[in-house]
């Protein structure tokens, strides 16, 4: 649910996907110590990869990761679906700015659902999407810029571990 308050009508939301890879320690990290940075070995155990999508509002300062074993056409339907039923139920349309990545398409809710359900979340959304070469344009790259930085540094063993960091909580 998006953020108490006023609120457009029809909100302009970020849209973005990113992936991460899970790092395992293969021994114990030494801890910091006085002038004597943490420690970790060079090697580390692979545990897969998972999909972080990125929903952001920018005039509200609002953001919402969720966190996916993949990144297929039904799981931006997803997406899309929980953006137009939870976190804007009220808004009659949500103005959605994206890149042009083939799952982006109103055929991925055709594709992940009846054709009823599809038409019903595909009338609440508009489609924006920015320049070929111009996905900087989007806020949730900024977002994801700025969440890598202070998020995603040092290995995370699984996706629960993404979870844990506060700075994925909604915001």
């Amino acid at each position: 649910m998006i953020p108490s308050g006023r609120w457009s009508a029809s909100p302009v939301v970020c849209f973005n996907e990113s992936s991460t890879q899970l790092l395992a320690e293969t021994r114990e990290p030494l801890p910091a110590g006085p002038g004597r940075p943490r420690r970790e070995d060079y090697e580390y155990v692979r545990a897969g990869t998972r999909n972080l999508f990125l929903t952001c509002e920018p005039k509200r300062g609002w953001r919402h990761v969720a966190i996916t074993q993949r990144r297929t056409m039904q799981d931006f339907a997803q997406q899309m679906r929980w953006l137009v039923d939870e976190a804007y139920p009220d808004a009659p349309v949500v103005r959605l700015v994206l890149d042009n990545l083939n799952t982006h398409r109103v055929a991925s809710l055709y594709e992940a659902f009846p054709p009823r359900e599809a038409r019903r979340i595909a009338k609440r959304l508009e489609f924006h999407y920015t320049p070929t070469h111009g996905s900087w344009l989007n806020m949730a790259e900024m977002e994801f810029s700025v969440l890598a930085r202070a998020c995603l540094r040092g290995r995370n063993p699984d996706a629960e571990s993404l979870v844990v960091r506060q700075c994925w909580i909604d915001g």
